[in-house]
């Protein structure tokens, strides 16, 4: 069955919609079900589930939290442990929630959505829960002491909550009330300070936006001697206002605020004209937060030589993660006296900070890594120490990766990374992308995608697109509404330099994105099919005429512009892949996915582009997931399930299989 009105498709849980998406995801896994394909599925879900794998922490109190999923325990446990433990080969958990054990005992499809605990007591948390993976939770408050839910306490039903503790017995909340209470795009639209023992609905307003705001959002900063309420209105996705304790900051809407302690810290997206002095954009800048507010504009540049990546606070220092030709730098600067110094990191290596906590210290954990190098967490302190260490569960022997620059139309140079054993000559190459919302690749590590693909000596590739933000703010809006169409000529680029290097013929490429990279390889199936072979499109945006009415689509529109606007409309009719498939020329083949549960973008995006596809006659395959929310799969074993499917599919596609069988 294939043939379907698509507005039924719209509605994600019907009765016709399921059929139609069950019935060609079975055929899709059906067609693909082999010995190969289970033994790689097992082999992913035994990567996933070792026991060898780095244990992530964070810092609460006298304890580090984690959480964590393996073949006992596939939805997964949160515990903690202390930091001489966690040094430990075996360090000894404390297990606190077993949602294995809370879903079976209460009849759902519980997926963890993290724990935000009590700061300075740290004695109680309040529990993010979802069902099937999706944005929405349910919260509810835990007993760190007891390791029970706390009878009688806070209690949140389903919805895209925000929740901040004030203190033990009171919240910053923003939820789902019904009517007014939520933007367009489904996020919060107000406030209330939520009093322990009394109704939610009657808890004091402190503060609203309006319903064209993405989200309006509050936290309590319990810093001592510092103490403050933040509230922020998302005018858009690069766009903001915030209030420090009711009073509004004056600054640019597209510059991003951060206050800690005395210091208000500023990273402008445009230039920032303050006073004579001009804070160039993607920089870092600090202030004297009361100075501020009383019209001082004397600002202390911090960066100025990098793209800024990241701030990260600790008790006495503000870390800083830039990139630099996609290299990354992290540098630490005091607070006060703003000394800068920077971190001895490895060669050759991505790293990032992936915890600090200042009310407890200077402690930061980081995670370095590249293509070829497995992750190492390290702990810096006093100096810097390895805690952790992740195995290459693939051979790495012969593996080494390059970075080339491709030119797009209009000459821009664009970067890229390719890895794989280059002995070889012209191998099968997967090309990765994004391109969008100022998200930055950088080198990792995969052991999925080793044992998948670069263990049978194919290429990886990832490239550096515009409307990413490798290179700062600028980088991003080059590629933004009405200049969009420079992702998909940067894509390109990529695809024919590798063509043009030897690295692989148009038959031998595959593309792979989700969600704004599903948007970048379902458009490139439209508008250059002949650059290559096969291409993934997974979670998509696909339907851009009318992605804003769709989940929480009218949130992205100062990335891709107003369908409603006719003027803007005009230019997204160019590119939005749905509308433009056609019958000619052919197309390579597709694989389409998403989940059910994706309440972020949309499963008739993917629904309805597959549709079309297939009404075009061109080959393209699908696959639902029942659940797994906009990340498509919540589990390990899905992940395994998931990924083994695609690279069966790229196997078949463009692999060295599919090329023996076309002799």
């Amino acid at each position: 069955m294939r043939s379907i009105d698509p507005h039924l498709l719209d509605d994600i849980t019907g009765a016709k919609a399921l059929e139609w998406a069950t019935q060609w995801s079975r055929a899709t896994e059906d067609a693909l079900d082999s010995p190969d394909t289970a033994e790689l599925r097992a082999r992913l879900r035994d990567a996933l589930d070792t026991n060898d794998r780095i244990p992530y922490v964070v810092r609460r109190g006298e304890y580090l939290y984690n959480f964590w999923r393996d073949a006992d325990n596939p939805r997964g446990v949160w515990r903690r442990t202390t930091l001489d433990e966690y040094r430990a080969d075996e360090p000894r958990w404390e297990v606190l929630v077993n949602v294995d054990t809370l879903a079976q005992a209460e009849g759902e499809d519980w997926v963890w959505k993290g724990a935000t605990v009590l700061p300075l007591t740290h004695d109680r948390a309040l529990l993010k829960l979802s069902r099937g993976g999706a944005d929405a939770v349910v919260i509810r408050e835990f007993d760190l002491a007891r390791g029970a839910f706390v009878t009688g306490g806070f209690s949140l039903p389903e919805a895209k909550t925000d929740v901040s503790w004030v203190d033990r017995d009171t919240l910053l909340v923003g939820t789902d009330l019904g009517e007014n209470s939520l933007t367009q795009s489904g996020y919060p639209a107000q406030v209330r300070r939520w009093h322990r023992g009394t109704p939610l609905d009657q808890a004091e307003e402190i503060f609203r936006g309006e319903p064209t705001d993405v989200a309006v959002g509050a936290h309590f900063d319990p810093t001592p001697g510092f103490e403050r309420t933040v509230c922020t209105r998302a005018l858009d996705f690069y766009t903001s206002r915030t209030w420090v304790d009711g009073v509004e900051l004056d600054l640019p809407t597209d510059c991003t605020a951060v206050t800690y302690k005395q210091w208000l810290f500023i990273l402008p997206r445009t230039d920032y004209q303050a006073g004579p002095q001009t804070i160039p954009a993607g920089c870092l800048a600090v202030i004297e937060l009361e100075a501020f507010l009383d019209g001082a504009r004397e600002f202390t540049l911090l960066v100025s030589d990098a793209a800024v990546e990241d701030l990260s606070l600790t008790a006495t220092g503000v870390y800083v993660t830039t990139l630099e030709n996609v290299a990354t730098r992290i540098y630490r600067f005091a607070l006060g006296t703003w000394e800068r110094t920077e971190v001895d990191l490895p060669e050759a290596a991505t790293a990032s900070i992936v915890a600090t906590s200042p009310l407890d210290g200077d402690e930061v954990w980081l995670n370095v890594a590249s293509f070829t190098t497995p992750s190492t967490l390290m702990l810096l302190d006093a100096t810097l120490t390895e805690a952790k260490h992740a195995p290459a569960l693939f051979d790495t022997e012969g593996l080494t990766t390059r970075q080339h620059w491709a030119t797009s139309a209009d000459g821009t140079k664009i970067p890229y990374y390719i890895t794989g054993d280059f002995s070889l000559g012209a191998r099968p190459t997967l090309v990765g992308g994004y391109g969008g919302f100022e998200v930055s690749l950088t080198p990792g590590f995969s052991n999925l995608r080793g044992l998948a693909w670069l263990s049978k000596g194919y290429f990886y590739v990832q490239p550096n697109l515009r409307g990413g933000g490798e290179f700062g703010p600028h980088w991003h809006s080059q590629a933004v509404k009405e200049h969009r169409h420079k992702v998909w000529e940067d894509h390109r680029a990529v695809l024919e330099d590798l063509v043009a290097r030897g690295y692989a013929t148009p038959a031998q490429i595959g593309i792979r994105g989700g969600s704004n990279g599903g948007l970048l390889t379902s458009g490139a199936l439209t508008q250059y099919p002949q650059c290559f072979g096969a291409a993934v499109v997974q979670v998509p945006l696909t339907d851009m005429l009318r992605y804003h009415t769709l989940s929480a689509g009218a949130s992205w529109m100062a990335e891709y512009g107003d369908p409603d606007d006719d003027a803007q409309r005009a230019f997204i009719e160019t590119w939005s892949p749905l509308q433009n498939v056609a019958s000619t020329p052919a197309y390579p083949p597709a694989l389409v996915t998403t989940s059910t549960r994706d309440d972020r973008v949309h499963p008739a995006h993917a629904r309805t582009f597959a549709l079309a596809l297939w009404e075009a006659g061109q080959p393209v395959d699908y696959f639902e997931n029942t659940a797994g929310g906009h990340a498509g799969a919540a589990d390990n074993e899905q992940v395994a399930r998931v990924e083994a499917m695609i690279y069966a599919w790229l196997e078949e596609k463009i692999g060295d299989t599919a090329a023996e069988s076309k002799k």
